[in-house]
């Protein structure tokens, strides 16, 4: 099989094309770079250039300006006048949707256009219609004759150009030829690159973005070995997740999206799309790419030749058993409840909380009413703790289970909520009661520097149906040796359940955040791990501990961290969330702001998102305008979508109920509409 990436399992940078972005040079190893999007009115001048200014300070390197008609497009030569006025010098990128006219002014303006092939010339109306292979050469030549004109203009002019594939603006050709799928996503971009390179303009980055982590990461990785297959070469690889939110949720599914891209050496831009200030977006930008600057910087390369030898495995040797390019959950037994079909199990790890009482479990999703001796279970209630001391003074919750060091386990006396955890040698060396008979949880540290482990070693736990591997790495590179270790158990064909064990040194919620999700989230999203497992150094424990309710991540933050077990745990579950792999709380699916939203985005989400955040499972999409709503909402069961000045419209699925509601009462209309759909319980 044809790979994506330099290397499975050490981190190496994708080789592509140097691209000038008004001077700033992208791709090829450079540096990646960071960029945001304006949420001002384009014709309002001042307010967008204040906005783009604060943008600027905060680090964006680029800006991107929705310019959705000519009048917008002309603007824009007002606003970048007056930013070099100012002293600014940062390039600026046009967002173009349904009019090539307005490109083609903005692109002898700017140093970038951005078009969307799914409705920059085709159209998206939900319709399925049958192409024979002539009608379908035909459409192509129809967007080769509008399109070539828009190649020529930034060929002239030295603009550089983003072919942006939306997964929610796929045009409804595409959709009746390929399906909703990545590959769908893939093709609609090479059609227009094939044409730009047929006109030999090469001053290109593309994007697959999608709302779906998942979606996303396979269109890049199908999109790569698309380009090497074809050209024999790549372009550089903007990166995002649309529609990703705000506050823990939003910083959590971007960091798993572009995270796990970053991790293959994929990206060569970023931009984190918050439903916050845009200047909000770029710190979170920083920390998600900080580590790969410095990687970077040692990296010696060649000059640019790619070729496909170096699309294979590192090591050479390994061969995998999943494909990257599809989701497919690792088959494994089922131990206590962990593996198989099971939703993957929260262990939380509270070997630093000190002494553990009922009060402590509060953190993890656990309350006890002393008045009715009983349990208060939330839906982000860890399944598992870890601790190093011994059997508790008081009755567990029905649902809690302990895992203790092997030789403190020894001393319980309730054997089936209590189990030992074991090295990889202290368990193949234990015999008779020392071991649990229901659930042995084994960790194994992945090929780490100088580590001799004899990966055969595995074939002895291969038939025991009570061992669950805890894998970890202290490896720079930590997912890509664990992700070594899940190819060596598929070519094994050793099946026990594994959970992820992730340790963070960094020092600011946000960091902590944005590493814990980057390294488990993109296991997830291949299909592998049955647990999640979070925890921080002694340095950082001590760290946020003391920092007296600053624990929470910047921006709106949904859940009131009081503790730094209560926010790992709420991060765990985030992280699960985000990969679809556990729903424990309701989805919002919304847009991010831009000149074309039509209502007050943040105010607008925090009102939905207060009287609906209880509703488990439920996907909730909030669309400032109707330029993108229905299309990038497709995959919500509910959408909010604002279809002109103080009016809303409401979807069920991709349907239309309600039209032209009045904004000051549609959040009640979404209500009423959730209720009569059969999805609302009271809170």
């Amino acid at each position: 099989m044809q790979w994506y990436c330099e290397s499975l399992t050490e981190y190496k940078r994708l080789k592509t094309r140097e691209v000038n972005i008004g001077g700033l040079l992208t791709g090829n190893f450079h540096p990646i770079r960071l960029q945001t999007m304006t949420t001002t009115d384009t014709m309002d001048t001042l307010a967008t250039v204040e906005q783009s200014v604060r943008c600027i300070e905060a680090g964006a390197e680029m800006v991107r300006i929705t310019a959705p008609s000519k009048k917008e497009a002309e603007n824009l030569l007002n606003i970048k006048n007056e930013l070099r006025k100012r002293g600014y010098h940062t390039p600026l990128v046009a967002d173009i949707h349904f009019t090539p006219n307005a490109a083609e002014i903005a692109a002898r303006i700017i140093e970038k256009v951005r078009v969307n092939p799914g409705n920059y010339i085709d159209k998206k109306k939900f319709e399925f219609i049958e192409y024979t292979d002539s009608a379908y050469t035909a459409e192509i030549e129809r967007i080769q004759q509008r399109f070539t004109p828009l190649v020529k203009i930034c060929k002239e002019y030295g603009t550089a150009m983003r072919i942006g594939t939306n997964h929610g603006s796929l045009s409804d050709r595409i959709m009746s030829r390929y399906g909703d799928t990545p590959m769908g996503m893939v093709e609609s971009a090479m059609e227009f690159l094939r044409i730009a390179r047929y006109e030999n303009y090469h001053n290109i980055v593309l994007s697959m973005k999608a709302s779906n982590p998942q979606v996303m990461v396979q269109a890049y990785r199908l999109l790569v070995r698309q380009m090497t297959d074809e050209f024999n070469e790549c372009y550089p690889l903007h990166l995002g997740v649309t529609e990703a939110g705000d506050g823990e949720d939003g910083r959590v599914k971007s960091a798993i999206g572009i995270g796990t891209l970053l991790e293959d050496g994929i990206g060569d831009t970023i931009r984190v799309s918050l439903t916050e200030d845009p200047e909000f977006e770029i710190p979170v930008c920083r920390d998600i790419v900080k580590r790969y600057h410095a990687a970077s910087l040692t990296i010696h390369h060649s000059p640019l030749t790619i070729h496909h030898s170096p699309f294979t495995p590192h090591p050479s040797p390994l061969t995998t058993h999943y494909s990257p390019f599809q989701y497919k959950r690792r088959e494994t037994v089922v131990v206590n409840h962990i593996g198989g079909r099971h939703v993957p199990v929260v262990v939380a790890d509270l070997s630093k909380a000190g002494e553990i009482t009922t009060a402590t479990l509060q953190r993890i999703g656990y309350s006890y009413d002393k008045a009715s001796d009983k349990w208060n279970i939330s839906d982000m209630a860890a399944d598992y703790i870890f601790y190093e001391g011994a059997e508790l003074p008081f009755a567990l919750p029905g649902t809690l289970k302990v895992i203790l060091p092997a030789k403190n386990w020894m001393g319980c006396s309730d054997k089936e909520k209590y189990f030992p955890l074991f090295s990889f040698d202290e368990y193949l060396n234990a015999t008779g009661q020392s071991k649990s008979t229901i659930l042995n949880v084994v960790m194994l540290n992945c090929f780490n520097e100088g580590d001799a482990f004899d990966i055969n070693k595995l074939d002895k736990i291969k038939n025991d149906p009570t061992v669950v591997l805890a894998l970890s790495s202290t490896n720079t590179n930590a997912m890509q040796s664990v992700r070594r270790m899940f190819m060596e158990l598929l070519q094994k064909d050793i099946r026990n359940p594994a959970i992820l064990i992730t340790g963070s040194n960094w020092q600011t919620p946000d960091e902590h955040l944005i590493h814990f999700a980057t390294e488990t989230g993109a296991l997830f999203l291949d299909g592998f791990g049955d647990g999640i497992c979070l925890g921080m150094s002694a340095g950082s424990y001590a760290l946020i501990s003391n920092s007296y309710g600053q624990l929470n991540a910047s921006g709106r933050n949904y859940v009131d961290n009081k503790s730094p077990e209560q926010f790992i745990n709420s991060t765990a579950f985030s992280i699960l969330q985000a990969t679809r792999t556990r729903i424990s709380k309701t989805e919002y699916i919304y847009c991010p702001s831009c000149g074309r939203t039509l209502f007050d985005l943040q105010e607008t989400t925090a009102r939905i998102r207060a009287v609906t955040n209880h509703l488990k499972g439920v996907k909730i999409a909030i669309m400032g305008c109707i330029v993108n709503g229905p299309g990038e909402m497709a995959d919500a069961d509910f959408g909010y979508v604002g279809s002109g000045p103080g009016k809303i419209t409401l979807y069920k699925g991709k349907e239309v109920v309600k039209r032209s509601v009045d904004s000051n009462i549609a959040v009640e209309e979404l209500i009423k509409l959730l209720k009569e759909s059969d999805a609302w319980v009271e809170p």
